[in-house]
């Protein structure tokens, strides 16, 4: 059971070892600008490989799990898949249903765990492998494996550096399994935190933070929310403009209030922030492509004193 694109390397190992009798997954969803339903890309891959595919809308009906059971799974496998499952679903397989999370447990639950993790300052982060209950994310672990999260780590790369771990991990979980050795460790609730799903909002720079909390946020939420913060044109007009990672943390900004740009040249664009300040080096304007600062003020107007400016509070 999975949708997202971190599942598909584990996806296809199973399908490699094992007899994988179908595969549960999202219906289809209009995905940028079009309107058209578009499948998941496990689903496209799924019936490369001839195996059964089911989208039901709520996976809690009667019907599918009637669905699901007709397949008489031994285990279910579940991984990035978008739906909670019920007591009664859980109950299907014999050796139950595993869950593979993109945290170390009992820190992260929730959807956002990736991000949370580079947004923290964590030194680390991985896989783990739980028996599943109806709790979010709550089950007895089985199994996990850490890797050191890199200096430039943004949400894109450590994405694609734990969807690359997962096999192995699941792989180490079913050697267990056909040994009897399944039982899990309780996890501390009391370590136990929570990351909630993010919206576009959440990528909105709020420059009363210190340049290295700003800094880390900005690799985090990158490819998804993005970051991006507001200015007025030579208008008085408010536009956004979407700031990538690459930045540099620095000392200046002295004196100036957090927004205010301190600093202009063909390197960067230096901003104050609540401590320290910022360096950032590639922008994209509302409706524009992605440039460097050196392309961007060749044909724009960013001078110091100008300010940069958040629409939401501070959280």
């Amino acid at each position: 059971m999975g949708t997202g694109d971190i599942a598909l390397p584990t996806f296809r190992r199973l399908a490699e070892r094992d007899t994988l009798v179908g595969l549960v997954t999202q219906p289809d969803r209009p995905v940028g600008k079009s309107s058209k339903p578009r499948p998941p890309r496990i689903k496209e891959e799924a019936r490369l490989l001839s195996i059964p595919v089911f989208q039901p809308e709520d996976v809690r009906s009667e019907e599918e799990i009637v669905a699901i059971k007709a397949l008489d799974p031994e285990l279910i496998v579940v991984m990035a898949y978008g739906q909670i499952l019920t007591k009664a679903l859980l109950a299907v397989p014999p050796l139950g249903c595993i869950n593979i999370h993109a945290s170390l447990l009992p820190r992260y639950r929730g959807a956002s765990c990736i991000q949370a993790a580079i947004a923290a300052g964590d030194r680390e982060s991985g896989i783990s492998i739980i028996e599943m209950v109806e709790r979010l994310d709550a089950g007895n672990v089985v199994l996990s494996k850490a890797i050191p999260l890199l200096a430039e780590e943004t949400g894109g790369t450590l994405h694609d550096r734990l969807a690359a771990l997962a096999p192995e991990v699941v792989e180490a979980c079913l050697e267990k399994l056909a040994s009897d050795e399944m039982a899990g460790k309780p996890q501390n609730e009391e370590l136990a935190t929570y990351a909630p799903q993010l919206q576009r909002l959440d990528g909105q720079l709020d420059w009363e933070f210190s340049a290295e909390v700003l800094e880390r946020r900005i690799r985090a939420y990158e490819p998804w929310p993005g970051s991006y913060t507001n200015f007025k044109d030579g208008r008085g007009r408010s536009k956004r403009m979407k700031v990538f990672a690459g930045v540099e943390v620095t000392k200046g900004g002295r004196g100036a209030v957090p927004g205010e740009i301190v600093d202009v040249s063909a390197s960067g664009v230096t901003v104050a922030c609540g401590e320290g300040a910022l360096v950032l080096n590639e922008l994209q304007l509302e409706g524009g492509k992605r440039l460097s600062v050196a392309e961007l003020i060749r044909g724009n107007t960013l001078e110091v004193g100008q300010c940069f400016f958040s629409l939401v509070s501070r959280t």
